[in-house]
């Protein structure tokens, strides 16, 4: 029934469009706009009914790009939209169409702002200044689902005998556990590649265990 699906994933391609510079951002630096276009098509071999579907294409509200401008596609024309949000408030589109199509397709185009953030632009409660410490109880509570973590392997336990601190200060644990995740050499080999995606994997999921309060 299924005859052909087309994607069209236009981040980093040709579909990503400079349309202009501003001399300068809101904090005097250089910001560039940028339409990102995406489209997703179903085509059918006959008539058929299609189910509700949720589709996660839009923006979250707390991104910190600016999002000029956001426009939402559906086929066929015939359908119903309802916006919702997960309990992340991330914005959900459920569509529900009332006849057959032979077609369904989504397209999504947006303008952004891209500009240069500040990475540490962020401050620490004061029992958060070194590592470890001791989430307040309240949103120890609210952050449970992300400090989830099975018991580590033999690798992820060596990755986390090098985090593993008396006491450090927060910021530069932060720095630590980034430049292993993104540090190694530049090489060539092949090898050394596909060590560093181990490395990385493993830091990875070891990361979680090791920032768990202690």
């Amino acid at each position: 029934m299924l005859r052909s699906v087309a994607y069209n994933w236009s981040l980093g391609y040709a579909d990503v469009r400079p349309l202009s510079w501003s001399p300068l951002g809101a904090a005097g630096i250089m910001a560039i706009k940028v339409a990102l276009n995406h489209k997703t098509v179903y085509r059918y071999s006959r008539q058929v009914w299609l189910s509700p579907h949720v589709v996660r294409l839009h923006p979250a509200p707390h991104c910190r790009t600016p999002i000029l401008s956001y426009s939402l596609k559906v086929t066929p024309s015939s359908h119903f939209i309802n916006w919702q949000q997960d309990p992340y408030s991330n914005r959900l589109a459920r569509l529900v169409f009332p006849s057959k199509a032979n077609e369904f397709s989504v397209e999504v185009d947006l303008v952004a702002e891209l500009r240069v953030t500040n990475p540490f632009d962020f401050f620490l409660e004061k029992y958060g200044e070194n590592y470890p410490f001791h989430y307040d109880p309240v949103l120890l509570r609210e952050l449970s689902p992300y400090l989830e973590a099975q018991s580590p392997g033999l690798r992820q336990q060596a990755v986390l005998r090098q985090f593993r601190r008396d006491k450090i200060r927060t910021i530069d644990f932060l720095v630590e556990v980034n430049q292993e995740l993104h540090g190694g050499s530049s090489t060539s080999s092949a090898w050394n590649r596909a060590s560093r995606r181990r490395r990385k994997r493993c830091a990875s999921r070891a990361v979680r265990a090791a920032i768990r309060p202690g």
